[in-house]
């Protein structure tokens, strides 16, 4: 199955911009030392492929999933083989005190990238998850650039993602608050990052589901009216490379609208999964019927398929990576936009978030309203759609 032709494109994002700059990409590569941190997660291994490929003098990924970091392992030793530089994988939380210990044994970094992250809007559907939520994409986020700086880094890269440019879930202020936690960390420590659009099959996304239902004969579940944008694994690694090695200080790479790049709507990438795999989506009435004819309609190479109206809390109709108060370069590259940011924040506001996520975990108990409140102080635009419903509540 041609992934392009499952996003309905039939052309590659960054060909031009990956060709053009390829000389120094690959010279920077070869001549430096990375950190890549979650870096056995889907945009985390292809961000660590793309690095690997041009022969790092070392490269260090760290993630708390062994199992994933053997895949890594296996994926780049059956494709790319081996390297001349040091390369090694650890299985550690980068918020506990062994990497800490990792960082100061080994000395500097020249680029530090951290793509460890909580990035479901599921998330947030009870106060102790919400936690860890903050844990991961904000504390863990401040912490490692502290490392990085202490380690001497060219450049420290952090992921954010579409869904904080006008947030309505609380993953999606979540990365937004961390967006402005690197403002203030620029002054002592150049850091870039990237607003992503939806990486099509990478863990625990709904088109990965979609290869989940396949090998196990269930349903195919999927909302008719969300529009998302998608780009290709291979295109989020290109997306991370290109905004730590060729972003100035405080850039935010997105990928630029195009001809090639369009909203989607999940259930038309279902139809055309399902067409690809050789199936003709049977469009169910409800779930029970989906669920109890599966059977039936796939020994007849038609596969059950349930479409509905999305009504679960933090889902938007539509995605953008900018706003109309953010300075845009639209010319520097063919196919990235990049956010130029001025070093602006609220010193006492990021301090008072810092004091009352720390005051909540030293208390041991919280709730989501009160952290809801939190994040609306920060964000007072944020507009949190709290329907009572969540996707674990969907099939």
């Amino acid at each position: 199955m041609n992934i392009l032709d499952l996003l309905g494109r039939d052309a590659a994002l960054f060909t031009r911009d990956i060709a053009d700059n390829e000389a120094y990409l690959s010279e920077t590569v070869r001549d430096g030392r990375f950190m890549v941190i979650g870096g056995a997660g889907s945009i985390g291994q292809a961000t660590a492929t793309e690095i690997f490929r041009r022969n790092p003098r070392a490269l260090h990924v760290v993630d708390i999933s062994e199992n994933n970091m053997v895949e890594l392992v296996r994926s780049l030793r059956s494709t790319i083989g081996y390297g001349d530089g040091d390369f090694r994988t650890f299985a550690l939380d980068c918020g506990d005190r062994a990497f800490d210990a990792l960082m100061a044994a080994e000395g500097e970094y020249d680029y530090v990238l951290n793509l460890s992250a909580l990035k479901h809007v599921r998330s947030e559907k009870d106060p102790f998850t919400l936690m860890r939520m903050i844990e991961v994409n904000v504390l863990n986020t401040i912490s490692t650039m502290q490392a990085a700086r202490a380690a001497g880094a060219r450049n420290y890269f952090c992921a954010s993602t579409d869904k904080a440019t006008n947030p309505v879930n609380m993953m999606g202020a979540s990365k937004r608050i961390m967006e402005m936690f690197l403002m203030r960390e620029s002054l002592t420590q150049p850091v870039s990052t990237a607003r992503f659009a939806n990486v099509a099959f990478s863990d625990g996304s709904l088109l990965h589901g979609f290869n989940q239902r396949l090998a196990k004969g269930q349903p195919i579940s999927a909302p008719n009216d969300v529009h998302r944008y998608f780009i290709t694994p291979q295109e989020s690694g290109e997306l991370c490379l290109m905004s730590c090695l060729l972003g100035e200080n405080r850039d935010v790479f997105f990928p630029k609208m195009s001809e090639a790049l369009r909203l989607t709507k999940f259930s038309d990438n279902a139809v055309r999964y399902l067409e690809a795999r050789g199936y003709t989506p049977y469009e169910c009435d409800s779930e029970d019927e989906a669920r109890d004819r599966a059977a039936e309609l796939i020994a007849e190479r038609r596969w059950p398929v349930y479409f509905f109206a999305s009504d679960t809390t933090g889902e938007k109709d539509f995605e953008e990576f900018f706003t109309d108060r953010e300075t845009l370069d639209l010319d520097r590259l063919n196919g990235v936009g990049i956010i130029k940011n001025d070093p602006v924040f609220d010193t006492d506001k990021l301090d008072r978030f810092l004091s009352a996520i720390a005051a909540m975990r030293d208390a041991g108990t919280w709730d989501k309203p009160e952290i809801v409140a939190l994040f609306k102080d920060m964000i007072p635009e944020f507009d949190h759609k709290e329907t009572g419903r969540y996707l674990d509540s969907r099939m």
